[in-house]
């Protein structure tokens, strides 16, 4: 067998493996978040936050397993938007897309913040210039690794997958040893409200793996592949992320006031060393994060030009590389740009309602694509998939009700910029085939 197969219907080469998605997954969902989270969660619901972990865990893992059965159908690029589309229209499937590539940038420029605030750990001095030579030069290489072809991308995945599982192991392993039975007690319950914050937070935590679905018509088979790596990378996620939660509660007295409660855990245990490795894996955990990042969004816009629903251009293919050159360019300049002007806090806020929005809609896919005669079929099938998807789609409309409306509007701003590209897209196709006509 040959190292890769040429996708013959868009120029792509198939070269994503089964444990590559899988390492995809982790590093989409794995990203700031866990190095920061588990003291912000006990701060709301004390020793409850471990069940709170688990349950989520089984939350995003009912998701997780509509996507598989939805995503099992289709081999092109597209993900969510390619979902949404085939079950509700072109205009649904766009929005899902730009809204899903509006997150993705945001996300990016503030996990490229956050990834600078913990090299500032080994380099007090990195403001001003060095930092916008370091987000120049992340940038740089994410997006070069990107344009010269998947099977970089992949083989850059798998190496910051053990990078950054490596040190959270170290951590559970050596964290087991030290824990305290009775930091384990539940005493009283926080109220639903309060708990209800303490999950956001965690649904936050858990999202990020419908990246690996984007990029299908990169993969050798992602009818069979993509299910198994989504629903094992999330079962990764939640083990790690349900050991170190028991680990920093176990292990970490005044887990409530730290900042850094892997790092001070690790400090407690392993010394100054073993909270310089955490730091360390922090920052091999965000890049790879934003290499999967740079990945699925650059994906999108291609996806979408390529349907007609953006400018023709954004569907270009390189003729050495075999990927999507232009789109790359573009996500990573609007990345930089966004990263650079420190004002990602207003467009990240999009992101929430948007992850929301694109669960709800892949999950409601489900069962129209059931229903619908000449719907590809799924190698893939849910058990219980109906029930589960309106179970899921109540949860999620719960989540939604408890975001604010500024975050709403934001929302509505960011849809109506795509809606405009969206029209003059179709106009100029419009015109162009009245043009040809003879």
């Amino acid at each position: 067998m040959k190292e890769t197969v040429v996708c013959a219907d868009a120029g792509l080469v198939r070269s994503f493996r089964r444990w590559d998605l899988v390492a995809v997954t982790v590093n989409a969902v794995i990203g700031a978040g866990i190095f920061g989270l588990p003291s912000r969660v006990y701060g709301l619901a004390g020793a409850y936050s471990l069940p709170a972990f688990l349950l989520c865990g089984v939350f995003t893992g009912m998701i997780v397993l509509c996507f598989a059965e939805v995503g099992s159908r289709f081999r092109e690029t597209g993900g969510p938007y390619l979902y949404a589309g085939e079950a509700f229209g072109p205009a649904v499937g766009f929005t899902i897309g730009w809204l899903t590539w509006i997150a993705r940038i945001a996300a990016f420029a503030a996990n490229t913040s956050i990834l600078l605030g913990y090299l500032g750990l080994f380099w007090p001095e990195i403001g001003g210039r060095p930092r916008f030579v370091v987000i120049c030069g992340v940038i740089l290489v994410l997006a070069t690794i990107n344009l010269l072809g998947v099977r970089d991308v992949a083989v850059a995945t798998n190496l910051f997958t053990v990078g950054k599982l490596a040190p959270l192991v170290l951590l559970i392993v050596a964290g087991f040893w030290y824990l305290n039975p009775r930091s384990f007690a539940l005493g009283a319950a926080p109220s639903p409200h309060v708990f209800s914050e303490a999950m956001l937070l965690l649904v936050y935590a858990y999202t990020g793996f419908e990246m690996a679905a984007i990029p299908a018509a990169e993969m050798r088979d992602p009818q069979r592949d993509l299910p198994v790596a989504l629903l094992f990378g999330i079962g990764v996620v939640a083990l790690f992320y349900i050991l170190i939660q028991a680990v920093c509660i176990g292990a970490l007295p005044g887990l409530s006031a730290s900042d850094r409660p892997l790092a001070d855990a690790a400090a407690r245990f392993l010394g100054s060393g073993g909270a310089a490795i955490i730091s360390a894996g922090a920052v091999i955990s965000i890049a790879g994060n934003l290499n999967v990042v740079v990945l699925s969004a650059s994906r999108l816009p291609f996806a979408m030009a390529r349907r007609g629903e953006l400018p023709a251009w954004l569907g270009a293919i390189h003729g050495r590389f075999h990927t999507p050159h232009m789109a790359i360019f573009v996500t990573t300049a609007l990345m930089g740009a966004l990263t650079l002007s420190g004002t990602f806090l207003y467009a990240v806020t999009v992101s929430t309602i948007a992850r929301l929005v694109i669960y709800g809609t892949t999950c409601a896919a489900l069962p129209v694509l059931r229903r619908r005669t000449g719907a590809p079929s799924p190698p893939f099938r849910v058990t219980a998939g109906v029930p589960i998807s309106m179970l899921t789609l109540a949860l999620a409309s719960w989540l939604l009700w408890n975001t604010t409306w500024r975050e709403l509007r934001d929302t509505a701003i960011a849809a109506a910029v795509g809606w405009v590209l969206y029209g003059l897209s179709k106009k100029r196709a419009a015109e162009g085939r009245i043009a040809t006509r003879p």
